[in-house]
C-alpha cells in the first residue's frame, strides 16, 4: 500500500536528516527512524478507517441524548436511523484486521471530542449526507458510496485533521495524508466489492519493504563516494558546491544510489522520480539543476561500467 513514490520521499527525508547530522546519527538509527516513519503513515490509514466507526457512534449517542431532552420533538423521539445503522460502518466496527491493529496501536477519536464533533457537524451538513438520508431506499452499495463521498469531500478536506496527525507524529506530511486517504477510499471500494480481506497491508509486498530499507542503507554506505561525484559534476557545471541546497544534495545522493544498485528499475524511472521530487520539495530551479547533475552522473557511471541497465 505504501508505494514506491512515498518510499522515495521518506528515504530522501531520512537522507537529508542523516546528511545534516554530521556523524551524530548512526546508520542503524536512521533505518529505525525510517521504519517509524512508515509506521506513522500506516497509522493514518487505520485511524481514518476507525474515524468512520467513531463518527457513526458519536451520531448514535447524539440521537439517543436528544430523546431525553426536556421537551423532545417528534424528530427527536423518532429519528432517522439510516446513518447510524450504515452497514459499512458496522462491518468496519467488526473487522478483525482493524481490531488487531488497534489492539497493538490503540487510539479512539472519542479522546479528541472537539475534533470528532467538528467533523461530525460538517458531515451532517454535507450534500453527500443529505442525499443519502433522502434516498427512498438504501442498500450496501449506497452505504459504501456515501462514506466514499464523505471521506473525499469532507474528511480529507479538513485541515484540522491533518494538523491532528502531524501533532501526533513528526513523520506525517501532506503526502502521507493524501496517499493514505486515497487508500482508505480504495478500501471502501474493496468492502463494496465483497473482498474477503478488504483492509490493505502496510506494503504491497516484501520487495517494496526491502526496497525501502535497502535504498536508505545503500545511500548511507555510498554517501561519501556519491557526494564526491556530485561535487565534481557541480564543479564542471561551474556551480559552487557549497551553495547546493541540502535537499537537492539529499535527492541526488539517493537517486545516484538507485541508479547504481537497483537493476530492475530503469534509469528513466529513477531520473523522472527524483527530478519530480526536486521540483516538489526544493527550490524553483531545483528540477533543472538536479536533472543536469543526474544526467552527468548517469553518463559518468555508464562510462566507467558501474551501470549497464537501460
Amino acid at each position: 500500500m505504501i508505494n514506491r513514490a512515498l518510499i522515495r520521499v521518506k528515504v530522501v527525508q531520512m537522507m537529508y536528516n542523516y546528511y545534516l547530522s554530521r556523524g551524530t546519527k548512526t546508520p542503524t538509527s536512521a533505518l529505525e527512524e525510517l521504519a517509524l516513519s512508515f509506521e506513522s503513515s500506516y497509522e493514518v490509514y487505520n485511524d481514518l478507517l476507525q474515524l468512520i466507526v467513531d463518527l457513526t457512534r458519536q451520531q448514535e449517542l447524539n440521537l439517543d441524548e436528544a430523546r431525553y431532552k426536556y421537551m423532545p420533538s417528534d424528530e427527536d423521539l423518532n429519528p432517522n436511523m439510516r446513518f447510524v445503522e450504515n452497514e459499512l460502518a458496522r462491518r468496519l466496527h467488526d473487522d478483525a484486521t482493524l481490531h488487531a491493529y488497534l489492539k497493538e496501536h490503540p487510539y479512539s477519536w472519542r479522546d479528541n471530542e472537539p475534533l470528532l464533533r467538528l467533523l461530525l457537524d460538517k458531515v451532517l451538513k454535507s450534500e453527500a449526507y443529505r442525499n443519502y438520508m433522502e434516498m427512498p431506499t438504501t442498500d450496501f452499495k449506497s452505504d459504501c458510496m456515501v462514506w466514499r463521498s464523505i471521506m473525499k469531500e469532507v474528511i480529507l478536506q479538513e485541515e484540522n485533521l491533518l494538523e491532528e496527525f502531524q501533532a501526533r507524529s513528526i513523520y506525517v506530511g501532506e503526502d502521507d495524508f493524501e496517499l493514505m486517504g486515497e487508500f482508505v477510499i480504495k478500501t471502501l471500494r474493496r468492502f463494496e466489492n465483497g473482498e474477503e480481506h478488504p483492509l490493505l497491508p502496510a506494503f504491497k509486498d516484501e520487495d517494496d519493504e526491502h526496497f525501502a530499507s535497502d535504498l536508505l542503507a545503500q545511500s548511507i554506505k555510498q554517501m561519501d563516494e556519491n557526494n564526491a561525484l556530485i561535487d565534481s559534476l557541480v564543479a564542471k557545471g561551474r556551480w559552487a558546491s557549497d551553495r547546493v541546497a541540502v535537499m537537492d544534495r539529499a535527492i541526488m545522493l539517493v537517486a545516484i544510489t538507485e541508479l547504481r544498485g537497483f537493476e530492475s528499475i530503469p534509469t528513466t524511472v529513477t531520473l523522472n522520480e527524483y527530478i519530480e521530487l526536486a521540483k516538489s520539495f526544493s527550490t524553483l530551479q531545483s528540477g533543472t539543476f538536479v536533472n543536469g547533475v543526474l544526467m552527468g552522473a548517469l553518463n559518468h557511471l555508464r562510462a566507467d561500467g558501474s551501470i549497464r541497465k537501460p
